[in-house]
């Protein structure tokens, strides 16, 4: 069975095995490898691996129990306990192998086919929303979404925003998620807006999730003044992923001690142990709280720089030769363009980029939960992770596109 985040994937590994400097890479989601970070990866590697004997155990050659490193998930408690005053405890938090890891036990526990049963679903409270949830049902459709409400700013620019008015929490509803920021958009919701939706979820008795992975507590890549957010009914959800560490697959989850407790069952029936390396290398940089500073001053500076760097391009580069919107960039590692009105969909658009090695993700798949619309099949998402060079090479190409459609369809 085919998924988005499956072509997506597929697509990244092939341009990857491919090699050269022909693809621009603007489809994936990829963490830029920061010199900075590296540095303090290989320094981290290296005092595991002076550590001898015990060094190699901890990483490699000993079963962690499935719901984490005791010592690694006490460091993460204590984080969170002193930096944001949170009432948490190891009893809290469970490691996951990545964040996709982490959705897939989530979905499937807290909606689907129930012991009584009934049917619950997952409600996206905005779409669009990260293509890799879509696929994680284990049984039929998971999800119901809420088109977000459109608010326009200068002539190129436009933010999404919660339609509070359209959103129904029911009683087939498993769970409120959202993240913050948003991928695909870059959208961060609210502090007020996130009050509100743990309010609903608090109301019907049912978990928030809130998807962190590009947010707090690392690696903070988060360009406005937010609140970290966390009450007893919420689930939170964290990565090494964006903050340099995407292969070692390690994800966190914050939340109630019985779903805790269930997750690290999961763990235990799927996988029998999640992967120690990830868990080792950041451990001291967790305690210390170097992490949080790693975060604060190295990532997220230099997402906002090429983020600063992608939009200039953008603008100068589509200029006025059609038509066409930005979303506001609040975070995450995207731009998410608009194109009203578009002659072909998005995902036409995107063939005819990939055939110029342009690799980005059409719109399409962001959607779901909710009917198809026009505005779904005028949107792309593009990276801007990679060399500013690669990046403004690839918005060129784009551009060119964009317009040999409209000249073509008329």
């Amino acid at each position: 069975m085919g998924s988005g985040i499956g072509a997506l994937m597929e697509d990244l590994g092939a341009a990857l095995a491919a090699g050269g400097t022909e693809v621009k890479m603007l489809g994936g989601g990829q963490p830029a490898r920061i010199p900075a970070m590296e540095e303090v990866w290989r320094n981290q590697l290296s005092t595991l691996m002076d550590a001898g004997p015990a060094g190699m155990a901890r990483i490699a050659t000993c079963y962690d129990p499935p719901r984490g490193n005791a010592s690694f998930l006490a460091a993460v408690a204590a984080l969170l306990r002193r930096e944001y005053g949170w009432d948490i405890g190891p009893e809290h938090i469970a490691v996951t192998a990545g964040g996709q890891t982490a959705f897939y036990f989530l979905f499937n526990l807290l909606a689907g086919a129930m012991p009584d049963g009934t049917e619950r679903k997952i409600l996206l409270p905005l779409v669009p929303e990260y293509i890799g949830y879509a696929g994680l049902s284990a049984g039929g459709p998971m999800f119901q979404s809420v088109e977000p409400r459109i608010q326009m700013f200068d002539e190129h620019e436009f933010k999404y925003r919660v339609d509070f008015d359209s959103l129904r929490v029911g009683p087939d509803t498993g769970a409120i998620c959202a993240s913050r920021p948003t991928n695909p958009t870059g959208n961060v919701l609210t502090d007020s807006e996130v009050r509100r939706l743990a309010g609903l979820a608090g109301e019907a008795g049912v978990p928030m999730i809130l998807d962190n992975a590009y947010g707090f507590p690392f690696p903070g890549i988060l360009f406005n003044e937010v609140e970290p957010f966390w009450e007893p009914h919420v689930v939170l959800t964290f990565s090494l992923s964006k903050i340099g560490l995407p292969g070692c697959r390690t994800g966190l989850v914050v939340g109630p001690p019985e779903i805790i407790r269930a997750l690290g069952s999961m763990s235990a029936m799927i996988g029998l142990a999640n992967p120690n390396l990830g868990q080792a290398v950041v451990q001291s940089l967790v305690e210390s709280g170097e992490i949080l500073r790693l975060s604060r001053e190295v990532v997220m500076p230099y997402y906002a720089s090429r983020c600063e760097s992608a939009r200039a391009a953008a603008l100068e580069i589509f200029g006025e030769r059609f038509a066409w919107r930005m979303h506001r960039s609040e975070g995450a590692l995207f731009l998410w363009f608009w194109f009203p009105g578009l002659p072909v969909p998005a995902e036409m658009l995107y063939q005819r980029l990939k055939r110029r090695n342009v690799l980005v993700v059409p719109g399409e798949h962001f959607f779901f939960g909710t009917p198809q619309t026009a505005h779904s099949r005028e949107c792309l998402r593009v990276s801007y992770a990679m060399a500013p060079e690669i990046v403004r090479a690839g918005l060129k190409i784009i551009a060119e596109e964009v317009e040999a459609v409209w000249a073509e369809a008329k």
